[in-house]
């Protein structure tokens, strides 16, 4: 069997990123997701991620050649953000790093996140990012992300702690975990807690200087990178794997749901036995998640929290004051009473920026010849269940720092007990749990 050069990290293997040669075959060359148990090695198919603990394989290689290995597999599936891209992205120019700007941070004052600071930052822990590429060199973020435990998954040369795929990665790290010591600039609901830069998007540097493609929008992922990053944070124990992307695709065209659902109890699994909590974002295209049989979002994986998305409607950072409260449901957030595990800040997407969700930015630059050349950084305003998310990640952190003999279930649990579902809005927002109250589950 022919494999990819990678680096070896435990026991998830990191495909280089450069294709060797391969022998032609009568199908076209495609990535795949293969049950390793019952595949057997061939010299046309190239090995890109090896997930040992979960018996899976990303490979590369013609559908011919799979099938000749008699392993059971699924293609890989590529998707630029869609469904779960931010509803709006708006730049706070006039906002400086030396300012205070918690009074912009709606959501942290309504998840109580400077009294639960007074018990605890989120120390002991660490939360990984799964995203863009996180800008470790942001004044806010500088010290947050541990390098030496970074990986990129990206089918690109680039490599972490750089927001080389665009500033998405970036703003959810800020959630998590902005830095507020010197108290300037914007705080993160665990600052206390160490992040771990995934890196899944793939950096598109030709689109950088495209004033009709937002950073935010740069390079494509593939979902078996995703899995990958997954089983690699479990391995490197993280406490929560935050995902603010994901995938729809139509279960029953394809065939490939008991494949799918498989895939995903076995890392769902993983990741519990090893204390890790997934916090999925459930989309931003405004339906129910739970009544259509057909298709099913990547959200809707074994264990874990779906966070579907609120925030204010105008609201005032000049008096702290709103017409309607931070838990009122967005306009555009999936929903279901029995896919969603918990509500979360993630701003309006309406009229005012300042019912979006405040955190740090970062644009890459590159040169005409794709050379990386830097960050343009600064604080932005965006909206989408991308950014409730990591508020759930950023509260994972908190209640595991307390009590560090805790597990991913009882974390869980205790975030979904503390939860409470406002009764002047309809339940199906809200899902299993209710409203996140972070003070709440770091005082339970």
């Amino acid at each position: 069997m022919k494999r990819r050069a990678f680096i070896k990290t435990g026991s998830v293997s990191l495909g280089a990123l450069t294709l060797g040669p391969s022998i032609a075959t009568a199908s076209p060359i495609q990535r795949f997701i293969v049950d390793s148990r019952g595949f057997q090695g061939r010299e046309d198919v190239e090995i890109i991620h090896e997930m040992q603990p979960v018996d899976l394989l990303i490979v590369e290689g013609s559908e011919d050649s799979l099938e000749a290995s008699r392993a059971d597999f699924v293609p890989d599936r590529r998707h630029s953000r869609g469904d779960h891209r931010p509803v709006r992205q708006t730049r706070a120019d006039d906002l400086q790093e030396s300012e205070d700007l918690s009074a912009y941070q709606w959501d942290k004052h309504d998840q109580g996140i400077p009294d639960a600071h007074e018990t605890t930052r989120g120390e002991g822990t660490r939360v990984a990012i799964i995203d863009s590429g996180i800008a470790s060199g942001h004044p806010d973020l500088e010290g947050q992300v541990n390098l030496d435990l970074s990986r990129s998954f990206a089918e690109d040369d680039y490599g972490i702690g750089e927001p080389y795929a665009g500033t998405h990665g970036t703003h959810v790290a800020g959630i998590v975990a902005a830095n507020d010591e010197d108290e300037t600039g914007v705080v993160g609901s665990a600052p206390g807690t160490e992040l771990v830069d995934l890196r899944v998007s793939t950096a598109n540097p030709a689109s950088s200087d495209r004033n009709d493609l937002p950073p935010d929008y740069w390079g494509d992922t593939y979902y078996g990178s995703v899995l990958a990053a997954l089983v690699y944070a479990a391995e490197i124990g993280c406490d929560a794997a935050n995902l603010s992307l994901g995938w729809t695709w139509n279960m029953r065209e394809e065939g490939w749901g008991r494949f799918w659902g498989s895939v995903h109890q076995r890392i769902g699994n993983y990741a519990r036995r090893n204390g890790t909590v997934h916090t999925h974002a459930s989309g931003n295209w405004g339906e129910s998640l739970q009544f259509n049989r057909d298709e099913t979002d990547s959200s809707q994986t074994a264990g874990g929290i779906t966070t579907s998305a609120t925030g204010p409607i105008g609201f005032d950072p000049g008096t702290g004051e709103y017409d309607e409260p931070p838990y009122a449901p967005s306009t555009y957030t999936t929903h279901g009473v029995g896919a969603i595990d918990l509500a979360a800040p993630g701003g309006q997407g309406g009229e005012s920026e300042y019912d979006d969700v405040l955190n740090v930015t970062a644009t890459p630059i590159f040169s005409d010849d794709g050379e990386y050349q830097g960050a343009e950084y600064g604080y932005g305003w965006l909206a989408g269940t991308s950014m409730a998310a990591p508020q759930v990640a950023g509260a994972v952190a908190l209640v595991a720092s307390i009590s560090q003999r805790s597990n991913a279930n009882q974390v869980m649990n205790v975030l979904r007990r503390t939860a409470e579902t406002p009764s002047e809005y309809e339940n199906k927002y809200y899902g299993r749990g209710g409203y996140l109250d972070t003070l709440a589950a770091v005082l339970d």
